[in-house]
């Protein structure tokens, strides 16, 4: 059993679980492949329920119901609601086609918190292209419209490529106009129907001038800006802090200055929809199976031997393993993985060059 390295205990703060595959999409960057489905072997309600009792001891994370479409499934309310009761937060990212008014007011009366919806391009032409299907993004305007009125805090993601790199900020005005409250920006891993995008991706160069961008949106109009599988934004946030004569601190920074950049193992877990445990939605590499551990997630987080590896960032190869900003970034396993096929390598679109083993 490994709870805990170098006298540190790890705890889950999200869990992302994909409660279904099947999805009313075709997106071009989907890391599971998703369609509409029905998949075999899906937990079922009675499963998930027991699931859900086995996470208040791990610190009460935060779940957040993914898919495929979370609310494909007939049981959301109730597994939402369950888990609430729970004394769990309860999150949901939905593609946005299924909201109306009187759907959000539903999920707000199953404790759900907030939702995340997806918008990859500014326009129609855009996002449907990314999304694969015409009407997706009249679909998920309609979606904002409704969660906004039926008072549903919402957030803004957005899968970062080649196809819309030059959207990005025309998307971030979009999602303050709509009434987000904050603004996620995921850089493309090239996984599952991804993999096929791999020529999308940006290059080094272009990641760390967009990392640059989306520091500069730090506090725009009291909108949160997150970036996700994009871990050396830390160090980036670091740099220019230093050089502007400040340090990173809670009270200055808030979570910016209490998180790090992969997260995976260490503070996020990932829950498939037939109860495989990852490290993340974007790393195909088994930690555990919740169907053999009798449903309870806190033995495969605190036994998995891939969590323990993933947590030992001095362990990590190449510039990685010795850059000075490893505890704060740790480079995207997902991404190196996809690249190298070792998870412990460095992180491949990372243009920094280390200066030794310091402490940042």
């Amino acid at each position: 059993m490994t709870p805990a390295l170098n006298n540190k205990t790890y705890l889950p703060r999200l869990i992302a679980w994909e409660i279904t595959r099947s999805c009313t999409l075709n997106c071009r960057h989907c890391r599971a492949a998703a369609r509409r489905g029905p998949y075999t072997g899906e937990l079922d309600t009675g499963e998930c329920r027991r699931v859900l009792e086995s996470l208040p001891p791990l610190g009460e994370p935060i779940v957040i119901l993914t898919g495929g479409e979370p609310m494909l499934r007939e049981d959301i309310y109730e597994l939402a609601r369950y888990g609430t009761d729970l004394g769990l937060r309860m999150v949901m990212a939905p593609c946005g086609l299924m909201l109306t008014e009187e759907s959000c007011r539903r999920l707000i009366d199953s404790g759900i918190r907030r939702i995340s919806l997806s918008v990859d391009g500014a326009d129609a032409a855009s996002h449907d292209a990314f999304r694969g299907m015409e009407g997706a993004f009249e679909g998920v305007m309609r979606g904002m419209r409704a969660a906004k009125k039926a008072g549903l805090e919402f957030q803004v993601n957005t899968t970062v490529t080649k196809h819309n790199v030059a959207e990005l900020p025309a998307i971030f005005d979009l999602a303050l106009r709509m009434g987000a409250v904050s603004f996620h920006p995921f850089l493309l891993v090239p996984t599952g129907r991804g993999g096929e995008l791999a020529d999308q991706q940006l290059p080094p160069s272009e990641y760390e001038r967009v990392l640059h961008w989306i520091y500069e949106q730090r506090g725009a109009e009291g909108m949160r800006v997150k970036p996700t599988c994009a871990p050396h934004y830390y160090r980036i946030l670091r740099q220019r802090e230093r050089a502007e004569g400040r340090a990173v601190k809670p009270g200055t920074h808030g979570l910016d200055a209490m998180t790090k950049g992969c997260l995976g193992g260490q503070g996020f877990a990932f829950l498939s929809h037939v109860g495989t445990a990852q490290i993340c939605g974007f790393l195909d590499v088994p930690a555990g199976d919740i169907r053999d551990v009798d449903y309870d997630f806190g033995r495969i987080w605190k036994e998995s031997k891939l969590y323990a590896a993933v947590r030992n960032v001095d362990g990590y190869g190449g510039r990685c393993g010795i850059c000075e900003y490893r505890k704060v970034c740790g480079g995207c396993r997902a991404r190196a993985y996809a690249t190298s096929g070792d998870y412990l390598a460095e992180e491949p679109f990372c243009t920094y060059q280390p200066r030794g083993r310091g402490r940042d």
